[in-house]
């Protein structure tokens, strides 16, 4: 297994897709790492020598990937929460912070059991 970035990268996979293992680092992030680098993106990670794991290192050093980009997005969420706008009240009760709907989704967050949407009328056997 190849170390990138303090992750074990599966050597039985494809270039191009065993990158994205790496916190920050999606399929196009990939292929433009592995362009600038030169290297096929179908090679698998075993078949490439120490120099070309190296070229992908370099490439991944201009990124904010792993430790660094989880603390960013840590602190980010932190500054919401502490001037308590919208989006980090949101974010304190657990709800979703993008403007989905609560009604219907999202019911499991708020802790409900699940209860069926009906229109409010009484069932027909109650009616006499």
């Amino acid at each position: 297994m190849a170390r990138i970035s303090g992750i074990n990268i599966p050597s039985e996979k494809r270039v191009e897709v065993a990158l994205t293992y790496i916190y920050g680092i999606g399929l196009a992030l990939s292929k433009k790492i592995l362009k600038s680098a030169k290297i096929d993106p179908d090679t698998r990670v075993k078949d490439l020598s120490e120099d070309q794991l190296n070229q992908i290192r370099q490439g991944l050093e201009t990124f904010r990937t792993e430790g660094e980009l989880r603390r960013e997005k840590a602190s980010n969420i932190k500054r919401l929460k502490e001037i308590k706008c919208y989006r980090g009240v949101r974010h304190v009760k657990g709800l979703p912070v993008r403007g989905q709907n609560t009604k219907t989704n999202s019911r499991t967050v708020r802790g409900n059991k699940r209860v069926t949407m009906g229109s409010g009328k009484a069932p027909a056997a109650q009616k006499t």
